[in-house]
């Protein structure tokens, strides 16, 4: 029987990994970046100091980049940490994008943090890498800042390239030859990164339609994506084709969706929604069609937009609700806005949860999802009463599951916003782990505690 400590510290870690999972040190709708980097450096020293042996596990979670890069940094900079974080260490770095793990590099070296297991793990990930003189060229600061620190020995052309880029004529590496010849052959540049050859057009004075149309085909699916709408306005067709959206994460695919003009989601309404169940499709998998009836309140009210840095909610919104509708047996989507177009929602208007999660439970789905930052404001608090009088007077066996799905991390909360204590609140920022965060949720409800808890991450710490 879990004791009240055991109680408190079950609350502690869901509510650390709610931070993890959504806060990124950025502006949001409701706070300043500045906020929430001072809400997580409390979070992770209070969870680090208070559960050290919990504390790295978190990492075999689906948290963010932000707060594992965060993890890893204050794990290695404690002595005596356990052997089993190496081989956690080294699986969250595999996952992790590559500039996110050479700018951690860099914050341990600034830290001078430097003992054998980091050098470890440092050289082991670079001699993962499956091309490192392409991160050389594209990164090569941070590799060159890396190899130092690790104590790593690079002989050859590729130390050579890294320290003494001069002392060569000719490099027998392709991507180093193009590298070296692209200072004088205008040629040489379109068989490098993009991102390094944007570089060297700007110094030869290559115009942006010319160079933009003789680099697409070394673009990857994620830089079409980005340059899509700059480079239609420049006349130069570099978006992404049908196969490309599809394969995309179901958050970025809805960000791309919406970030595109009204009569243009209308013209490909076609490609974009085939789009998005596809990769919805691929999402649910094995689960697909297996959740029995599922309703949905989703909310595109103005808050929804979020920040200009920061992903915006309403696209981790809209790419739930294909996901919903890709899991559920019977499924319907409820907008805040009461539109029925999902690919028309824009963020507007008030948060009236509290009457569409009545819409909803007067159809007794099995389950009830709401995706919303919590802020329930017409009128204040109507959601929660609506929550508490279904969960104690209407539904007290549960019979109906109701979780809240929250995309937003309220600073001042040191959490993401609850609507009532009648039902779970977890965190999520991409839709794909929200099959898994349902199942989290239910630590959140009470009904299981922190020797549950513990075996929870146990498993998904093996898994990894």
């Amino acid at each position: 029987m879990d004791t009240y400590a055991d109680l408190v510290a079950c609350e502690d870690v869901l509510l650390f990994v709610n931070a993890a999972i959504t806060g990124t040190g950025q502006r949001e709708f409701h706070g300043t970046g500045h906020e929430q980097r001072f809400s997580l450096d409390f979070l992770h020293r209070y969870v680090h100091g208070n559960y050290p042996d919990i504390y790295p596990a978190i990492l075999a979670l689906d948290i963010n980049d932000h707060n594992a890069a965060l993890i890893i940094r204050n794990v290695l900079r404690a002595p005596g940490a356990g052997s089993g974080d190496g081989r956690l260490i080294a699986w969250r770095l595999g996952r992790m994008s590559p500039p996110r793990v050479y700018r951690l590099f860099g914050e341990l070296r600034r830290d001078g943090v430097n003992n054998r297991r980091t050098r470890a793990i440092m050289r082991d990930w670079l001699a993962g890498r499956r091309d490192l003189a392409f991160d050389a060229v594209k990164y090569r600061s941070a590799v060159k800042a890396a190899v130092r620190h690790a104590h790593l020995p690079l002989e050859g052309e590729l130390g050579d390239f890294l320290f003494a880029p001069r002392s060569r004529t000719r490099f027998e590496t392709p991507v180093l030859e193009a590298w070296r010849r692209a200072h004088y052959d205008k040629t040489a540049l379109y068989e490098l990164p993009y991102t390094v050859a944007e570089g060297f057009a700007a110094r030869h004075g290559i115009d942006r339609k010319t160079f933009l149309e003789r680099i697409a085909p070394r673009l990857t699916r994620l830089e079409r994506l980005r340059l899509a709408e700059s480079g239609r306005a420049g006349g130069v067709r570099t978006g992404p084709d049908l196969a490309d959206l599809a394969a995309m994460p179901l958050v970025r695919l809805a960000s791309y969706v919406l970030a595109l003009p009204a009569a243009t989601r209308e013209e490909r309404r076609g490609e974009l929604t085939g789009a998005l169940r596809r990769s919805a499709a691929r999402a649910a998998g094995a689960r697909a069609g297996t959740w029995g009836s599922v309703a949905a309140v989703l909310d595109d009210s103005f808050s929804s937009f979020g920040s200009p840095v920061k992903r915006r909610p309403l696209a981790v919104a809209l790419a739930c609700h294909y996901l919903l509708e890709a899991l559920a047996g019977d499924y319907t989507g409820l907008w805040l806005s009461r539109r029925t177009d999902p690919l028309k929602v824009r963020p507007s208007g008030p948060t009236p949860l509290g009457q569409r999660i009545i819409d909803a439970l007067e159809r007794r789905p099995d389950r009830l999802v709401i995706v919303s930052d919590g802020w329930d404001n017409a009128p204040p608090g109507l959601a929660a009463e609506v929550l508490r009088v279904w969960r104690r007077r209407l539904d007290p066996a549960g019979e109906v599951g109701v979780v809240h799905l929250n995309p937003v991390y309220d600073a001042d909360e040191f959490d993401v916003r609850r609507l009532s204590p009648m039902v779970p609140t977890a965190g999520i920022r991409d839709a794909e782990d929200l099959p898994a965060l349902v199942e989290l949720a239910t630590f959140a409800e009470g009904r299981t505690g922190l020797g549950e808890l513990r075996a929870y991450l146990a498993d998904r710490v093996a898994q990894r």
